[in-house]
């Protein structure tokens, strides 16, 4: 008879979620003030890449599309990434400038979802972050015209070189490339529960200011 253990089954595949209550009193009066709090305890458990988030966008014609990109800032303005503004991530923000973040932080089972309206930001802002970077990304930045087709490995990699010798150092900031902004008019608190009766707290904002909101799991 064959021992070989058989491998779960989609539906078997399940873990389950336990951790302290959220509750509304828990949490700072502003949302951008209890990501910061919740991004701590990401960093001081260990999480990779905790500022790794689930960028969702969506062309003028509605076609949805969503891809990780790291979160390079944030303040009470909101949460800043950079991109080619000429990929197909650019170009949905350009036509439709709204926008989804997820952070999906499952070791320490919380997630954060962050909904708003998004803008370029200014030049200064992009050059200060671009000449911080790796003398190779930055080149990279250069070499790729993200999301186009590319015949080849060996194209793109004879692309970089040409720029590389171009440049030996101190690449100049793209035309093409800098950093967007997402200003949040709402922000979702997710902590994983038992029984998958999670605790969901919202941040949505009015007029007056932000409101917090408990919703059903």
């Amino acid at each position: 008879m064959d021992a070989t253990p058989r491998p779960p089954t989609l539906a078997e595949l399940r873990r389950t979620y336990e951790g302290e209550p959220l509750l509304e009193a828990d949490l700072a009066p502003d949302p951008v003030a209890q990501f910061a709090v919740w991004f701590q305890d990401a960093l001081d458990a260990g999480l990779p890449e905790p500022n790794a988030m689930i960028l969702a966008t969506a062309s003028a014609g509605g076609r949805p599309s969503a891809r990780t990109v790291l979160l390079k800032g944030y303040d009470e303005r909101g949460f800043v990434f950079y991109t080619n503004y000429e990929s197909r991530k650019g170009r949905d923000l350009t036509e439709n400038p709204r926008a989804s973040l997820l952070f999906p932080w499952h070791p320490i089972r919380r997630q954060v979802r962050v909904e708003g309206t998004v803008a370029r930001i200014s030049h200064e802002e992009s050059a200060e972050y671009f000449n911080s970077r790796p003398y190779g990304s930055r080149i990279g930045a250069w070499a790729s015209r993200q999301s186009a087709v590319v015949r080849s490995r060996e194209e793109l990699d004879a692309r970089y070189e040409e720029l590389a010798a171009r440049w030996p150092e101190d690449p100049p900031v793209p035309d093409f490339w800098g950093g967007f902004r997402v200003t949040p008019t709402e922000m979702e608190f997710w902590q994983g529960q038992l029984d998958r009766m999670h605790d969901r707290l919202r941040y949505r904002r009015t007029r007056p200011g932000w409101v917090l909101e408990r919703l059903a799991p």
